[in-house]
């Protein structure tokens, strides 16, 4: 594997620099932007089964009201991306928060399984673009040194949310009704509105940017498609399990409904630590450290599945599945920044497309075969061979690089 597989490529930044009196007060109003995401997007898997009851359907079919927030992601990251790239910044941060504050209202008001399932999808339009506009604005408040800080403290929000948002929202939702979390959700995306308004300096679009043209060479590229396929189905395997945390934690372990925040606390550190170490394993070989992580995942969602009956046992499995997870998403981003050329921006933007679709594809499979009755503990299999499939995928987009080096290294004859 030649070095250009292991670092990103270096390209022109198109990011202005913006003037702030305090760019770290920025910086945290829009990682607030990022929790607020991070809560409202995986604190339905912890009260999953009060939602089955609220709205009179079966878990697994509730399950699917993560799949529609997932490609309501995917939808939107392009869409988004293409349309907003030349709109003020701050504006548009501003916008996506206040819609996403709107669906989170209809969430919670939501009468039927249907027309939650319609406001979940719509609540995930924003998710992508906020983060990839709130990086790019993150970018433009500090020195050019520092941008790489500067977008990482953004996407600390996200790791936070899983360690402390997602588990009070869970907690809520289990003694004060699963509406409350929804209702959390809107009440802290009002909350980033305010924040950005004050914290945020007002910052331009970038009218240089072509659409149609990074759009043309980043969907161009098959190792594009093969890096999102790695990461869409590879990733997968995490939300098999973690969409059915509660009630596997209460229905196959036997533990009290009380113990699931603590499952879900474990799994939310895992992704601060997984986060962390991916950044550490990065620095030697990206695509070794993807490799790695898929086949640890799939190794431990085994282990996953033997623990399940096991109760408290079982949490240190959970730990480890985000843990060995989270090394797959940091790298990924690292790796489609790398093949997406020129389209950097765009690239950023759709790894969270691809995450979503490994959680919509995740929480499917799962679905499906506990509606089959091969009980909760089916779907770490299913996360095991989604991992396992994923590691495929890397091998193909390693096979393809070598091919394309080869090619491009034999001498031109007449």
């Amino acid at each position: 594997m030649t070095a250009a597989t292991d670092t990103p490529r270096a390209s022109a930044d198109r990011t202005p620099a913006v003037a702030s009196r305090n760019p770290a007060l920025a910086i945290f109003a829009l990682a607030v932007g990022g929790f607020t995401i991070g809560t409202a997007e995986f604190m339905t898997m912890g009260v999953l089964p009060e939602i089955a009851a609220g709205v009179d359907v079966s878990v697994p079919t509730a399950g699917h009201v993560i799949s529609a927030y997932a490609l309501g992601v995917v939808v939107g990251v392009p869409i988004l991306a293409f349309f907003g790239a030349g709109l003020p910044r701050r504006a548009l941060l501003i916008a996506l928060m206040a819609a996403y504050a709107v669906f989170n209202l209809l969430s919670a008001v939501a009468q039927s399984y249907h027309v939650l399932t319609l406001a979940r999808f719509l609540d995930g339009l924003p998710h992508g673009a906020y983060f990839g506009v709130a990086s790019l604005v993150a970018a433009s408040v500090v020195s050019p040194e520092r941008r790489g800080r500067a977008v990482a403290s953004v996407m600390l929000g996200l790791s936070v949310a899983n360690v402390a948002g997602v588990p009070a929202a869970t907690w809520l939702g289990q003694n004060l009704g699963w509406r409350t979390t929804y209702l959390t959700a809107a009440a802290l995306a009002g909350i980033t509105v305010v924040a950005i308004l004050v914290a945020v300096p007002s910052t331009p679009g970038d009218p240089s940017t072509d659409g149609r043209q990074e759009a043309r060479e980043f969907f161009g590229s098959l190792q594009v498609w093969l890096t999102m396929a790695a990461g869409a189905v590879g990733f997968g395997g995490l939300f098999a399990v973690y969409s059915y945390i509660a009630p596997t934690v209460t229905q196959v372990g036997g533990l009290d409904s009380s113990t699931v925040p603590f499952f879900v606390l474990a799994l939310g550190l895992g992704m601060v630590a997984g986060t962390w170490l991916a950044g550490e394993l990065a620095s030697f070989s990206v695509f070794k450290s993807l490799l790695g992580g898929g086949i640890s995942c799939a190794a431990v969602l085994v282990a996953y599945f033997f623990l399940a009956p096991a109760g408290w046992w079982l949490l240190p499995a959970a730990f480890l599945t985000t843990a060995t997870g989270s090394v797959l998403v940091v790298n990924l981003q690292l790796r489609l920044m790398d093949v997406a050329g020129n389209a950097v921006t765009l690239g950023a933007a759709m790894n969270h497309a691809a995450l979503n679709v490994a959680n919509a594809l995740g929480a499917w499979a799962g679905g499906v075969v506990i509606a089959a009755g091969y009980g909760y503990r089916a779907p770490a299999l299913v996360g095991a061979a989604l991992a396992v499939l994923g590691v495929l995928i890397l091998l193909w987009s390693a096979a393809v690089h070598r091919r394309t080096a080869v090619a491009a290294s034999e001498p031109v004859t007449a």
